[in-house]
């Protein structure tokens, strides 16, 4: 990992150390917690910093042969670290080895392969480093030249965290909520009812018809607009689009809340009248849009009832996406009241499909109004980066594209940007090499720092 790690062209390492290496980063999407970043915690080792909570780790592990006990278990500290040193030297042309040690570089300053041999003093120097004060949990965003954190958050939150950091004079860096009401959205899920009465408590407004439903939404949509959000997100896993009106769905809120089953039918009558609605509250305020699709989560039931969400378990759907997803954005666009979309599909399949719905929304004089979300989750890896930048280049308007994300749970992932800016520079090189694209440096610089940066400062407007 020397200077020009993945740079295999002249014109891919004078982008990347000239015009992409040094830029802030905008996170418009991850799940950090705001309470450690309001609290600046300190990780008393790396395991509890890199370990805990990152299923791509955890996978790894299994696939290695690892038991459950030094993954998610009650092995100690040092022994999961060890299991993990063991697990890394397998993971060749895998990003985790990439990952491992882009961080243990950047932030620990530490040269050599992690495996057994050099486990136990790479884990004597970082954690000295990770006690020392010096490498708090704030400290790994503002070294980062991190600029605006977005978290991921439920409607029913309080904000409390972020209202604390956004009153503390002493640290510069943005934290804004963004609003995730995938629970409200979920009417056929267990807890659905439990979850409308929290948001119940929370906008202080009785929810005892959908009419209410949506003005308490509404409510929380204004809440966190005043804290500063101007994102929102879904968990689309199933992409649905069925017309409905307003009666129709109300009287299908009042059967969930009466505890009677919905139909699938009626399932998607609900969610598509109210992403309908909450797209156009988005499109009011000046917020932007995420859909993540096409996940299957949960795969594995015994782990599941085990383990909980969230721990390694998922994997790609293949359900069909276009029509219903065309379907929801021109609902919205009928209405004129398209938000600022992102679209993420979390099977590559997907790219073309999403790459070509995309320009047949475009327009308003919005740069990019509609984005090809950046590689994401199983294929925020090297060859699916790739693949991405490759189609939205191919199809639509690559110099508009808002680039990187983290989409993590660990302190430490922001030399993901490093990684996507330099495979992103090396990229373009190649086109550029291959005569593809003049070597007109202003130009080619321009269009790199926009897509490392300012095209998200821009499209954002936080």
């Amino acid at each position: 990992m020397d200077d020009n790690f993945v740079l295999n062209n002249k014109t891919g390492e004078k982008l990347y150390h000239e015009y992409a290496k040094d830029l802030p980063i905008i996170d418009y999407h991850c799940h950090l917690s705001p309470q450690e970043i309001y609290e600046n915690t300190q990780f008393k080792n790396i395991t509890k910093v890199w370990l805990y909570g990152d299923h791509y780790k955890w996978r790894a592990m299994r696939a290695n042969g690892v038991e459950e006990k030094y993954v998610t278990g009650d092995a100690s500290d040092y022994d999961k670290f060890l299991a993990w040193a063991k697990t890394v030297p397998q993971l060749i042309g895998n990003p985790l080895y990439h990952w491992t040690h882009l961080e243990l570089k950047r932030y620990f300053g530490v040269e050599e392969p992690l495996n057994e041999d050099t486990a136990p003093a790479i884990w004597e120097k970082v954690n000295t480093l990770l006690n020392s004060g010096d490498w708090n949990v704030r400290d790994f965003i503002v070294k980062s030249g991190v600029e605006v954190v977005c978290t991921t958050d439920d409607p029913v939150d309080s904000l409390e965290y972020h209202k604390k950091i956004k009153a503390d004079k002493e640290f510069d860096v943005k934290v804004l909520p963004s609003f995730r009401p995938d629970k409200g959205l979920e009417i056929n899920r267990e807890g659905f009812t439990d979850w409308v009465s929290k948001l119940s408590a929370t906008s202080g407004i009785t929810i005892d018809s959908y009419q209410m439903l949506l003005e308490a939404l509404s409510n929380r949509i204004e809440f966190f607009h005043e804290i500063g959000g101007r994102v929102s997100d879904h968990a689309l896993d199933s992409m649905m689009y069925e017309e409905a009106t307003e009666e129709e769905v109300a009287a299908i809120f009042k059967k969930a809340l009466n505890s009677e089953k919905v139909t699938k039918e009626e399932e998607k009558q609900y969610k598509s009248f109210t992403l309908t609605f909450l797209g156009k509250k988005y499109h009011e305020k000046g917020w932007a849009m995420q859909y993540h699709i096409n996940a299957h989560r949960n795969n594995n039931a015994r782990k599941f009832n085990q383990l909980g969400p969230d721990t390694g378990f998922d994997s790609m759907n293949d359900d069909l996406i276009a029509k219903p997803l065309v379907k929801l954005l021109d609902s919205l666009d009928r209405a004129d009241a398209l938000p600022k979309t992102i679209l993420y599909s979390l099977n590559p399949r997907d790219n073309v499909t999403i790459a070509t719905i995309i320009g047949s929304f475009q327009g308003g004089g919005v740069p990019g109004k509609m984005q090809f979300g950046t590689a994401w989750w199983f294929n925020d890896t090297k060859l699916g980066m790739i693949n991405q930048m490759e189609t939205l280049a191919d199809i639509g308007v690559f110099s508009r594209f808002i680039g990187m994300l983290t989409d993590s749970r660990s302190f430490l992932s922001y030399t993901r940007h490093e990684y996507f800016r330099r495979i992103m520079c090396n990229l373009i090189g190649e086109w550029v090499e291959n005569g593809e694209y003049p070597n007109d440096e202003k130009t080619l610089g321009k269009i790199v720092k926009d897509i490392s940066y300012y095209n998200a400062k821009e499209f954002f407007d936080f």
